[in-house]
């Protein structure tokens, strides 16, 4: 499945994982590469925005421990299982593409550190809701936008332990919701869900404890409120 073309299917184009869908008259697309899926950073990269822009729905303080404490720990500890190797130089989805080649180490710290960056761009207070071209999109598949936020909420809500629910394009090009253990992602050859993501929500208990304990579904619930649309019509088009 290449990540840089995908062919128009049930009104939607899909975008890398960076960027979101929107309809469009062609029939395939470029996508823009992003520093999100590319070779990460030599530094940290910052949170785009204060800790307490989420609030009321996602507290400063879980924002500040989950981004400087659990975020961050992800980024060093991938850094450091791939520093001298051929891994160093590689963008994160085509490592992604085989990890179940890869160590542990690699798997682990390296899906959460994309994945986080990933849900940190999928959060704004303020956003406006989303495009009459999505929702268009995600009713013909879904059947109404609500249905579409039921099956999310109940990926979010049903996965079991730690994990995180999407909105996906699939395989075959639909889109699809899902749910991954632990810190895998859609990219990985491992997982249980497999394609292009374009929304993600945070199910491991450090993303909503401190506000929420053990009421996970008023935190997903409150998720709804946050959620950057913008973002997921962003896409640039191509020959």
């Amino acid at each position: 499945m290449e990540r840089r073309k995908f062919v128009k299917s049930v009104g939607l184009v899909a975008a890398a994982s960076f960027v979101g869908p929107k309809l469009l008259g062609n029939d395939q697309v470029t996508v823009k590469s992003s520093k999100i899926e590319g070779v990460p950073a030599p530094e940290f990269p910052a949170l785009p925005y204060a800790y307490n822009a989420l609030e009321p729905y996602i507290d400063a303080r879980t924002m500040e421990i989950h981004y400087d404490k659990h975020h961050r720990a992800y980024y060093t500890n991938y850094m450091s299982a791939i520093k001298g190797t051929a891994l160093e130089k590689m963008a994160l989805t085509d490592i992604f593409a085989t990890v179940s080649k890869q160590t542990d180490a690699v798997r682990n710290n390296g899906g959460g550190y994309y994945n986080h960056l990933f849900f940190w761009n999928n959060l704004k207070t303020g956003s406006a809701g989303s495009s009459p071209e999505l929702s268009a999109a995600i009713t013909k598949t879904f059947g109404s936008f609500d249905k579409f936020r039921e099956a999310f909420n109940t990926a979010a809500k049903t996965r079991f332990g730690s994990g995180w629910a999407w909105l996906y394009i699939n395989t075959e090009k639909n889109l699809a919701i899902g749910s991954t253990p632990n810190q895998d992602n859609p990219f990985m050859d491992i997982s249980p869900v497999k394609g292009i993501p374009l929304l993600t929500l945070d199910v491991w208990e450090h993303a909503y404890y401190l506000k929420y304990q053990n009421r996970r579904p008023e935190y997903v619930d409150a998720f709804w409120n946050v959620v950057n649309w913008k973002r997921l019509q962003e896409i640039q088009t191509g020959n």
